[in-house]
């Protein structure tokens, strides 16, 4: 039985391993303008060759965090949407805890990547770039679902994608956040660029409410990596 699928398995991790040494070599792999970031994203994918352990994101699950959160906040039909969905494992949770999910992601080839996944999925996913999204999108999801795209970003890249963000929430919507986090002050080295209070907190700027933080540690094999899950409420 193969391991290709386990990210777990050692076979897996090794080939991981393998990949971000290839990936990294790439261009836009630290940092560069938004053009050398979008052409980095979709060689990732296309380069992969359909083995997710050449997607350094790629857990082939839901994130706990959010899977603990959509327990106690289920969707009863609300609309949400799922940012940079990638393989589609975060969206197609939201979709089970009952929301209406729309699910995009830069690279074309993680959607078609994602629906031959989930061939039976609810989940609408859809090609399309953060800064130049559909104009029908805006004020218009009930949960706007962000884990692990800020992170991936520099300034003035993330300071533009928290503004999208705030914008695709609708009236008495909340956007969700998960990522990487760090003391405010401190260095980040990246990629990926954990995030500092101050940086999550420009949401506030565009119109939403932090509601609430929860903060918690990853743990890894050979090190302990801080997150946060802030959410975040739009006014009526």
């Amino acid at each position: 039985m193969s391991n290709i699928g386990d990210p777990k398995s050692a076979e897996f991790l090794a080939r991981r391993d393998a990949a971000r040494e290839r990936i990294d070599r790439l261009t836009g792999a630290d940092g560069g303008d938004a053009e050398d970031r979008q052409t980095w994203f979709r060689a990732v994918y296309r380069e992969a060759g359909g083995d997710p352990a050449a997607v350094p994101w790629a857990d082939l699950a839901p994130k706990k965090a959010l899977v603990d959160w959509l327990a106690r906040n289920p969707g009863n039909g609300a609309s949400a949407l799922d940012v940079a969905c990638g393989l589609g494992d975060n969206a197609e949770a939201l979709a089970s805890a009952g929301y209406r999910t729309t699910a995009f992601d830069l690279a074309p080839e993680a959607i078609d990547w994602a629906k031959k996944r989930f061939p039976e999925s609810t989940v609408d996913y859809q090609a399309a770039d953060l800064f130049a999204l559909p104009e029908n999108w805006t004020d218009k999801f009930d949960l706007v679902h962000e884990c692990y795209t800020l992170q991936a970003l520099k300034d003035p890249m993330r300071h533009d994608a928290i503004g999208v963000l705030a914008g695709l929430v609708a009236p008495g919507g909340r956007l969700l956040m998960i990522t990487r986090s760090r003391g405010e002050g401190s260095d980040a080295k990246g990629p990926p660029w954990p995030m500092m209070p101050s940086e999550w907190l420009r949401f506030t700027e565009h119109g939403l409410t932090l509601i609430d933080e929860d903060y918690y540690n990853v743990e890894r094999p050979d090190r302990t990596i801080p997150h946060v899950m802030a959410l975040f409420r739009k006014p009526e």
